[in-house]
């Protein structure tokens, strides 16, 4: 049995990724909140931001804290093409959940089956992204703790695409987004310590790509689209500021005789 280190660069990689989770998270409320605004095109492409945001801070979160995974005895790999395909996953049933919310006339229901989907989508991204590992070993999972892991990720999402529903002003939407982060960071752990690893020394090279190799380049990548898509959000004005100035162009077009 190998010893397993989750933390292997100190509280750096947990505080990252949870920040990455919030981030993640309170972008993906905030366009959510202005889809709900609006009509039409409009609403499809704040849809299409928030279900991007919320995939890239959950996938984001996830590798961001696989840098600090170790494994005594052996190094580690990751197969790129199944670590972009749990990036994929990531994205589409967050944006299938959202836009089954933010277009079902019937929210409750589609709150309840969006929530399922994207919980179930959320995990499967966690495990695909487990399964990309490559180690001179053999892994295995605690069953019991996998399960309440994808619980766990069907609660949050839940929660999300609620807060996306209900939840408006930015101080509400924060308080939110740091709720959410610490639920995605405990799906997280909490399917990491149901990994077992029994270390079968090797001299052979490993298949794949090392963490800084590919991992840390793609997270920082992410991680940029993040913060530049925040910037974005910020400066774009909002339903109750467009009509405002609409209001003040009529009021100097048509001023009162």
């Amino acid at each position: 049995m190998g010893h397993l280190d989750h933390a292997s660069l100190g509280w750096l990689t947990p505080a990252l990724s949870y920040v990455m989770a919030c981030i993640g998270a309170a972008l993906g409320l905030r366009c959510t909140v202005r889809a709900l605004g609006t009509t039409g095109r409009a609403r499809r492409n704040w849809l299409v931001t928030a279900a991007s945001a919320i995939g890239t801070g959950i996938w984001t979160m996830h590798f961001v804290a696989m840098l600090g995974f170790s494994v005594s005895g052996t190094d580690i790999r990751y197969d790129v093409p199944l670590t972009i395909l749990s990036l994929l996953v990531a994205m589409v049933v967050v944006c299938a959940g959202v836009f089954a919310v933010g277009y079902s006339r019937d929210r409750t229901r589609a709150l309840l089956l969006g929530g399922l989907t994207t919980g179930l989508g959320v995990a499967s991204m966690h495990y695909i992204g487990m399964a990309a590992v490559r180690l001179h070993g053999d892994v295995t999972y605690d069953p019991v703790l996998v399960g309440i892991s994808v619980l766990i990720a069907v609660v949050a999402a839940t929660a999300a695409l609620w807060a996306g529903l209900n939840i408006k002003s930015p101080v509400a939407v924060t308080v939110a987004s740091l709720v959410m982060g610490a639920a995605v960071s405990s799906m997280h752990y909490t399917g990491m310590f149901a990994v077992r690893v029994h270390v079968t020394p090797s001299g052979e090279v490993l298949p794949g790509a090392t963490a800084m190799q590919f991992i840390f380049p793609l997270a920082v990548g992410l991680g940029s689209y993040l913060f530049i898509t925040s910037a974005f959000v910020a400066l774009s004005p909002t339903a109750g500021e467009r009509e405002a100035s609409a209001s003040a162009q009529r009021a100097v077009q048509n001023p009162a005789g």
